[in-house]
């Protein structure tokens, strides 16, 4: 391991699209803490606020790393490699009781967005936000444990809930989490299972469909003229990772009877006009998936290790902590997979 040093410099994000650099203090991990040398950080949709708006928090939350340092009390060696669970859940209340950290009700914080996060040098994390992973995954390889497996894979278990014979998938929206969806689905029901993909970028269904996927270009065609192009009528399940309102209304009308609408994305609403006929009497479910459990990470890490190049498909691009200004104006372009900050 290299030494410490008191002070790094890590990205700032200042606003109107712009990342300049500031020196940060090397924290000291407490009791019950680790200090993780970052490797890795994916970028993510979500962070478009902070890139447009500026924040004072170093973001990155889909980070992967090496442990540097240990606080009292805390376990994990020096030198363990692993990816980092975003929110800072307490281990203690109702929630974490039966294992759904995602919905801790006395949540620390979130790392990268209100604590310090991956694109710097160190992130100082509770213990208990530290999964392990094997030596042979590589810290960037370990990212697709976060938001593309974990977020991917929490979607599908919740609508494998209630609808237990899925025979067809829609996916509005082909960006990096409609492209861990649409993976989490080829693992997890079947490599059969059809998934038609919609979305305005073709760049991004091209990848979709060389990872298995029914590409729609949604500038040329509704969501129900692309699932009949493909020789497919009505879905039962719904992915929703466009975020659009109206897309999702279209998403919702087009479901199946017993179909499930599973509201992964974020932004706009949802508008049911005629709650019987739209809603009851088709027997709808409407699903909320907010990110994942720690818990599910050891599942996620052995389909990982099994399908690592199907996966690893959906990495396009890396680039050095030092061409984050880059990164980030191309991948807000569209034009690519999941990218990688490597340091």
């Amino acid at each position: 391991m290299n030494a410490i040093p008191q002070e790094v410099t890590v990205p700032h994000f200042v606003g109107g699209g712009r990342i300049v650099t500031t020196a940060k203090p090397v924290p000291q991990p407490g009791a019950g803490q680790l200090l993780i040398e970052v490797k890795a950080n994916a970028l993510c949709g979500s962070e478009r606020g902070q890139f447009r708006d500026g924040t004072p928090v170093t973001p990155g939350h889909e980070a992967a790393g090496v442990v540097a340092a240990a606080g009292p009390g805390a376990t994990t060696r020096v030198g363990t490699p692993g990816a980092i669970f975003l929110m800072d859940f307490c281990g203690e209340c109702r929630s974490c009781a039966l294992g759904h950290t995602n919905q801790c009700l006395a949540k620390r914080g979130d790392m990268g967005f209100n604590r310090d996060g991956g694109y710097g040098v160190y992130e100082l994390v509770h213990e208990s936000l530290f999964f392990p992973t094997p030596s042979d995954v590589t810290p960037t390889e370990a990212t697709l444990l976060l938001d593309i497996m974990g977020t991917g894979g929490h979607a599908i278990r919740r609508a494998s809930l209630v609808h237990k014979d899925i025979q067809s998938v829609l996916i509005p929206g082909a960006g990096p989490i409609g492209l861990g969806l649409l993976a989490m689905v080829k693992l997890m029901l079947g490599k059969d299972i059809p998934v038609v993909l919609s979305d305005v970028v073709p760049y991004r269904l091209e990848l979709a469909e060389k990872m298995g996927g029914l590409p729609v270009l949604a500038t040329e065609m509704s969501l129900a003229e692309g699932m009949k192009r493909h020789g497919l009528e009505l879905p039962d399940v719904v992915f929703d990772a466009a975020g659009q309102e109206r897309v999702r209304d279209e998403s919702m009308a087009l479901l199946a009877h017993r179909g499930v609408l599973v509201s992964v994305a974020h932004g706009g609403g949802l508008t049911i006009k005629n709650l019987y006929a739209d809603f009851v009497f088709r027997e709808m479910t409407l699903i909320g998936s907010e990110y994942f459990s720690y818990n599910e990470l050891p599942g996620n890490l052995e389909l990982l290790r099994a399908h690592r190049d199907y996966l690893n498909q959906i990495i396009t691009h890396r680039f050095g902590v030092g061409e984050i200004q880059h990164a980030f104006e191309l991948f807000f372009e569209g034009n690519t997979g999941k990218v990688i900050i490597e340091q």
